[in-house]
């Protein structure tokens, strides 16, 4: 790979989602009860992009997102668009084994027809904020794959769309392919996937609540790190990948914790991705050993600032934690970021806008002061 066609990568770097302002709810929930028409709330939407991207940049960011303000949550819009998938209240598997959320039972996506990419998803949206960014670059986040999956297993796969498994990943990864390549070809450099179930295979309350559905972890490890492969398949040289993991994040809580040790010789080098966007504002993150199986060029997002509350972090103790990290990874493939999204669904977490802004640009302030610079 040349140095033309090399991805390029960042400093500093967020997740994507944002807080939702008071009129783009507003908005939504006037055309949710049919006071406002679906082009009236995309109006409202680019009034609301425009101003967050705009935000981005003072904030010091050189890469930035639309905030996830065109949907309802990161993952549920964006399958919902594939022909042959809906987010449905079925609830088919183990419930939640760890965190807040433990003893409930997840709502699944279910798979009633074989899966198909009909129409470009995310090309209008990438370039709306694009051409809002100027110079800075726009990246596009979508959901993993995995989330076609994990929630609900064979159980949630119609067998008469899917009497066998293997033509259900083949087909949920061509769709894959087919929106990243519309992306590649409008121009769009920058596609993040919402990893989360890789850190569910270090939980091991989580990887029993898979073994008593009768799934090998391990097996569905191999698998997932196929799937996400051939989903992301034919990307342009110059295409940077990321893979954002963490451990759930609605509404200020989460499900799964336990260190990157049992996944991460996996995770570093065997998915094909540039970047790694790594959940590491708490102690259920474990320690930055993991690091230490990362090959040499692939860039570590170390997500040490939370989203989750708006207690700021001192940028001492965050350049003392990159320092830290260094003694397990080249420094100069670190970068930093919050550990996740600040609304990973309409509702948000519990931290107010003000917050929000200021630790995206305490992140950028730490980079330019440990690398001299944030993108």
């Amino acid at each position: 790979m040349t140095a033309l066609e090399r991805p390029r990568t960042f400093h500093c770097d967020h997740v994507g989602s944002l807080l939702r302002p008071a009129q783009l709810l507003e908005a939504r929930a006037g055309r949710d009860a049919g006071r406002l028409g679906s082009a009236d709330l995309r109006a409202v939407e680019d009034d609301c992009i425009r101003d967050a991207i705009s935000r981005q940049r003072d904030a010091g960011l050189g890469v930035i997102t639309d905030g996830d303000f065109r949907r309802s949550a990161f993952h549920i819009d964006f399958l919902n668009s594939f022909d042959g998938i809906r987010w449905d209240e079925m609830r088919f598997h183990q419930p939640f084994a760890s965190g807040p959320s433990e003893g409930e039972s997840p709502a699944v996506f279910r798979t009633f027809a074989p899966i198909r990419h009909k129409v470009p998803i995310t090309v209008a949206d990438w370039r709306f904020a694009q051409a809002s960014a100027g110079s800075t670059v726009a990246k596009v986040t979508m959901p993993s794959p995995t989330f076609a999956h994990y929630r609900g297993g064979r159980a949630a796969i119609d067998p008469a769309a899917y009497p066998e498994m293997g033509p259900f990943f083949a087909d949920l990864a061509a769709a894959y392919r087919a929106e990243i390549a519309a992306l590649a070809a409008a121009g769009c450099r920058y596609v993040q996937l919402d990893e989360v179930h890789f850190t569910f295979f270090c939980d091991p309350k989580m990887v029993a609540a898979l073994r008593a559905r009768g799934e090998d972890p391990q097996d569905l490890a191999r698998l997932y790190v196929k799937l996400i492969n051939d989903s992301v398949a034919g990307r342009p040289a110059d295409m940077a990948i990321g893979v954002h993991l963490c451990r759930g994040n609605r509404r200020s809580s989460w499900v799964a914790e336990g260190g990157y040790e049992p996944v991460a010789e996996q995770l570093f080098n065997e998915i094909d991705a540039d970047i790694f966007l790594l959940e590491y504002d708490s102690e259920r993150a474990g320690g930055f050993e993991p690091l230490r199986f990362a090959p040499k060029g692939k860039r570590l997002v170390l997500g040490l600032v939370t989203s989750k509350t708006g207690e700021m972090e001192a940028e001492d103790d965050l350049v003392r934690r990159i320092e830290e990290a260094g003694r397990h990874a080249r420094l100069d493939d670190l970068a930093i970021g919050p550990q996740c999204g600040f609304a990973s669904s309409t509702g948000g977490n519990k931290i107010d806008a003000d917050a929000q802004w200021r630790k995206l640009a305490l992140c950028a302030n730490v980079a330019r002061r440990v690398w001299g610079r944030a993108d």
